[in-house]
């Protein structure tokens, strides 16, 4: 590489990636902390580096890359989302952005799929009622849920995680499964998917998995109208993006019993307070957003954001370029 280049990891994070950096020759320091980095430590400790190794919640704005200077080349990721980056910022200074598309989707659509069980089998509240002492003599009608054989599964977003989630429902026996994207996808043949307006989807599915991306089109697409579409027994999950829903209005939908349960892996604000009345709600599952927390998911994704960093460094293609 010529000069011995400097790059700061702003996490702990798995050690693949900083071995392959210092491997490569790389001067490696890091932010020693499974806490966010501050955004004013940041700021002093980004000066005169070569490669930024960042994280979702860092914010990497125009402050933080002038105070890197002239040196910065690329803000590389350890996240599939780069929304915390200006990328306007970066290309006026010629910096290059990273991600790590795909090396997370497995553990997501793992996820979706096991919140989505959780929530339609009530199996939290069946542990807790084993704790509680609650468990006596057998019940019919005592914590009785929703199975998926025969029931319409409603996707918004089928890329990769969507189109996860979809493939591993098939077994379970569902009778449909519909999708609702910015455009047909042909994919969709493959597990038997059908495009559906927005609208269809809401009024038709018994089970509604969201795991599309924020923009401005989806923007709280999810919001007191689109509740109203929906049946009243069905189930909401989401492990896309917390903003995709409007948090006062899946309250309000839940307390009114417009829907019948809902799990939530992302939410808006992260972290949601724990004094949150969704948080509390016995129809609502709320998980930290563990969608990507396997330990295959983040050492791929560790190694990837240091295989970018080197890429750009070698003007070579990145398995993650953004732009």
């Amino acid at each position: 590489m010529g000069i011995r280049r400097k790059v700061f990891v702003t996490r702990r994070v798995p050690q693949t990636g900083v071995q392959l950096l210092e491997e490569a020759g790389c001067d490696v320091t890091f932010w020693d902390s499974d806490e966010a980095i501050p955004r004013e430590e940041l700021i002093v400790r980004i000066s005169g580096v070569h490669g930024l190794f960042c994280m979702l919640t860092d914010i990497i704005d125009g402050e933080v890359l002038d105070a890197a200077g002239g040196s910065l080349q690329v803000v590389a990721t350890m996240s599939v989302g780069y929304e915390h980056i200006d990328l306007d910022a970066c290309r006026e200074r010629d910096i290059r952005v990273c991600n790590t598309p795909n090396v997370s989707t497995d553990s997501v659509a793992e996820l979706t799929v096991a919140l989505l069980l959780l929530t339609a089998r009530r199996l939290l509240e069946g542990v807790q009622a084993v704790k509680d002492g609650q468990w006596g003599k057998w019940k019919p009608m005592w914590l009785c849920g929703m199975e998926m054989a025969q029931k319409t599964v409603g996707i918004l977003g089928l890329g990769r995680i969507g189109y996860g989630v979809a493939r591993r429902l098939k077994p379970f026996g569902v009778k449909r499964i519909l999708y609702h994207d910015v455009c047909r996808v042909g994919y969709a043949a493959d597990i038997g998917a059908s495009f559906v307006e927005f609208d269809k989807l809401l009024s038709e599915s018994d089970l509604i998995c969201i795991c599309c991306n924020l923009t401005p089109q989806t923007k709280h697409k999810f919001n007191k109208s689109a509740f109203k579409q929906m049946k009243k027994n069905a189930i909401l999950v989401n492990s896309g993006r917390g903003g995709v829903i409007q948090h006062n209005d899946l309250l309000e939908a839940l307390v009114a019993g417009d829907i019948a349960a809902a799990g939530l892996d992302v939410t808006e604000p992260e972290p949601l307070p724990a004094d949150h009345p969704l948080v509390h709600h016995p129809n609502c599952i709320v998980l930290p957003h563990m969608g990507s927390n396997t330990w295959d998911s983040r050492i791929n994704m560790s190694e990837t954001t240091a295989k970018n960093i080197l890429s750009i460094f070698h003007n070579e293609n990145a398995m993650g370029f953004v732009q």
